[in-house]
């Protein structure tokens, strides 16, 4: 994606702007001038109000992706899913700050800022919406090879392999 298509896109990017009908309701994100659901589409033009999004909701499907895209590959393995917001729309988005073996349909998600690549080492960095759960979940034992020396010698065999 050009670095102009990515600021002209950063509204919807960072605040989750969409739009709604003020005829019929109907949320959309990305935003639209015309609202398909309406029986006469002509009738909603200019009347379709800017909205922005909560950003909450809960997976509606999900893939643990094992071979990653250019330029994620460090991140392997990790969640898309599709994730249907309380106001309607159904977002894409990765899962973060879960194990992607803890990831379930029904999980309640939030969405949240973070970053999404960059563009060489003194590149430009993109930054968009992912999705953290919401939920109260149990802590999970450090992970990675620093996480072992941080834990007392009594709590290595209470401690699940990472």
């Amino acid at each position: 994606m050009s670095i102009a298509r990515f600021w002209r896109e950063t509204p919807r990017r960072y605040n989750l702007g969409g739009s709604k009908c003020t005829m019929c309701g109907t949320v959309y994100f990305p935003p639209r001038s015309v609202c398909p659901t309406c029986a006469h589409h002509r009738e909603s033009i200019g009347k379709m109000v800017p909205f922005r999004l909560s950003g909450e909701g809960e997976v509606y499907s999900f893939t643990v992706v094992h071979e990653a895209a250019e330029g994620f590959e460090m991140q392997v393995p990790y969640v898309l899913a599709l994730v249907r917001t309380v106001e309607g729309p159904t977002l894409t988005g990765q899962i973060v700050d879960l194990a992607p073996e803890e990831v379930e349909i029904g999980l309640k998600v939030r969405a949240t800022f973070r970053k999404l690549r960059e563009e060489g080492k003194a590149g430009v960095i993109h930054y968009g919406y992912k999705f953290a759960p919401i939920e109260d979940r149990p802590e999970r034992p450090p992970r990675g090879p620093r996480a072992a020396a941080d834990v007392p010698a009594s709590a290595e065999t209470d401690r699940a392999p990472a």
